[in-house]
């Protein structure tokens, strides 16, 4: 996972250069193993769940408050736990058994959804409930984050872990089409507080998965012992050893920050743009869900990972969402969130497997902590900032300088990956060649003695 150093007669290729492969993929490969079918069956019920909830909680908080900035506040409470104590969940996910904490942590966040559907069914529900039950989850997901997405090598062994990884996102996707929709239908037939129920509910279905798994076929990872000291500093330094690891971490937490407030945005322009309300903002997290979902589904059919597409893939996505931005149609606007949703669905998977594939089974819980920590442990930062921009400006302006800051954060990481892996950029405007590439740099030539 270091570079590598350069040969006498050329530069040698560095980890950052090389594909990450698996083989034997194909666009459901890993859904043929048994355990990782039961982990999907619930997760494709409790993801359902989640979206119906994120969408009603959404709704009702700008419904109590009428306010954009409320919305991004509602979200910082629920990955404010991330940010201040991510990396602890990353030692836990190391130290103990994954199956086991799963059961905690997917538990926990039933009861959560419970709360939050008696609060409403009560009809005494306030904005401050929400807000702490979004901080409730999102001091579970501290640990249950890392611990899913590092219990994925388990169930699937190296071989199949980038189908995988990228099988879970389009099941999170999946989840996104279909739990908006249910979502407005449960909400205009009987009011929120069901489809808070529906969600706390839905957390039996991975508990009973895990119950099912057949734990003598999992892969296990080695644990870190639990009375050694430094394992957090420990899993810093492995990181900044390695610029694989480092920078497209570095990215997604931009992207993260700056680039993914879409329950802000998309909510303010169904509303204070387009007029169309809790329905048009649905249809819009739909359309989201559905190009998030090709996206997956893509990654998955890809048998290879290059840090070059995932600058690539940020940069497109900055773009992107400044084009978006100025869209002056509602029908333009909602079929253009379709390749959106794709373009950042592929930033996030060939982030998420190049991470894990590049990283030793036993340090996997403390990377993938930070990885989840940098990506939505900025949105803390990220709701307010983009909820108040987008109240005081407008949400086109709030919108575009998200691309903005993406763009140029992808362009500031593709030339710190190409600089690690002795690459440079070349230019060349002659017909029928490539205009920009990167390419090995030339091995400068030794002094005559």
């Amino acid at each position: 996972m270091s570079t590598g150093s350069g040969a006498d007669s050329a530069p040698a290729p560095t980890a950052l250069d090389q594909p990450v492969r698996s083989h034997k993929t194909s666009m459901f490969s890993s859904l043929r193993i048994r355990n990782y079918r039961l982990f999907a069956a619930g997760a494709a019920v409790s993801n359902t769940g989640t979206w119906m909830a994120r969408i009603t909680q959404d709704w009702l908080v700008l419904s109590l408050t009428g306010s954009s900035a409320a919305v991004g506040v509602t979200t910082a409470m629920q990955f404010l736990p991330m940010l201040l104590f991510g990396l602890y969940g990353g030692v836990i996910a190391d130290r103990f058994a994954k199956r086991n904490l799963l059961f905690v942590t997917q538990g926990a966040m039933g009861v959560g959804g419970l709360f939050l559907a008696a609060m409403t069914l009560s009809g005494h529900v306030q904005v401050w409930h929400v807000y702490v039950t979004a901080f409730f989850t999102g001091m579970v997901t501290v640990v249950d984050n890392p611990t899913r997405q590092s219990f994925v090598s388990e169930l699937v062994g190296p071989d199949q872990l980038r189908n995988a990884v990228s099988l879970n996102s389009a099941n999170f996707q999946s989840a996104r089409l279909i739990g908006p929709a249910v979502a407005g239908l449960v909400t205009a037939a009987v009011g929120p507080g069901w489809a808070f129920l529906a969600n706390g509910l839905s957390f039996l279905a991975p508990l009973t998965g895990l119950l099912l798994i057949r734990t003598a076929e999992l892969t296990r990872s080695p644990l870190a012992p639990r009375g050694r000291k430094g394992q957090l500093r420990e899993g810093l330094n492995y990181v900044s050893r390695h610029p694989e690891l480092i920078w497209p971490i570095v990215l997604i937490g931009f992207i993260g920050t700056f680039g993914f407030n879409f329950p802000i945005w998309l909510s303010a322009y169904a509303d204070d743009v387009f007029h169309g309300g809790s329905g048009m903002y649905a249809l819009f997290t739909t359309l989201m869900g559905a190009g998030s979902l090709i996206g997956a589904l893509l990654a998955a059919r890809r048998r290879s990972s290059r840090l070059r597409m995932l600058a690539g893939a940020a940069g497109l996505f900055g773009v992107s969402l400044i084009a978006v931005a100025a869209v002056p149609s509602a029908y333009v606007f909602a079929a253009l969130l379709l390749p959106l949703g794709a373009i950042g669905l592929t930033v996030n998977v060939t982030a998420n497997s190049s991470v894990q594939m590049a990283t030793d089974p036993e340090m996997r819980g403390r990377v993938m902590s930070l990885f989840m920590m940098v990506f939505v442990g900025g949105t803390p930062f990220g709701g307010p900032l983009f909820g108040w921009l987008t109240d005081a400006y407008g949400v086109r302006v709030s919108f575009a300088l998200g691309g903005l800051i993406v763009a140029v954060a992808a362009l500031g990481v593709g030339l710190m990956l190409a600089r690690a892996a002795n690459l440079r950029l070349k230019v060349d405007l002659r017909r029928g060649h490539p205009h920009v590439e990167f390419v090995a740099r030339e091995r400068e030539l030794a002094p005559a003695a």
